[in-house]
């Protein structure tokens, strides 16, 4: 089927092909994000995470991928919103977004991801997936949020993003 809107999915009955997580480390006026070197979204800057495996929590995913991907282990990890993502060529993905306000280790370069900090105020959304300008803001200030996005390749289409007063 063709989507040109968000209105034209179910989303009743909407499953996603993937479930994964973002996880944004956020410490004294700082956030970590990530170079991504391969994979969905190669070449665009974003948070550590990765596709939740059988049996494991987002936390729990989380915290793993933010370890393999930047050699850090992350500490107070929440969970602050959830995304959905349908992409036209029939690809779906559900994103579980966390943040963490500590960490043991020191970020480190691996084959997946190249470490990189940035004030709050000075985050490079024109560098980020399109949609991110209009969520991570919210999560940056410890809001919480629920939202769904169409894209064609890594173009948004439709995107709907509401604030929510907390994940259950």
């Amino acid at each position: 089927m063709a989507y040109a809107s968000l209105d034209d999915i179910d989303w009743t009955t909407w499953q996603p092909a993937q479930q994964a997580t973002l996880l944004y480390v956020i410490c004294d006026g700082q956030i970590l994000l990530i170079r991504k070197k391969r994979g969905l979204g190669a070449g665009k800057i974003n948070g550590p995470g990765g596709r939740i495996e059988a049996g494991e929590s987002a936390v729990e995913c989380a915290v793993r991928e933010t370890e393999e991907e930047v050699g850090i282990r992350a500490r107070g990890v929440r969970v602050r919103g959830q995304m959905r993502f349908q992409f036209i060529d029939g690809f779906s993905m559900q994103v579980d977004i966390l943040t963490a306000n500590a960490y043991e280790g020191t970020p480190c370069e691996t084959d997946e991801a190249a470490p990189l900090w940035f004030s709050i105020d000075d985050i490079p959304y024109g560098e980020m997936w399109a949609t991110d300008r209009y969520w991570l803001p919210e999560i940056v200030v410890g809001k919480s949020l629920v939202g769904r996005a169409l894209f064609d390749g890594d173009q948004p289409l439709d995107w709907d993003i509401k604030q929510i007063e907390q994940i259950v």
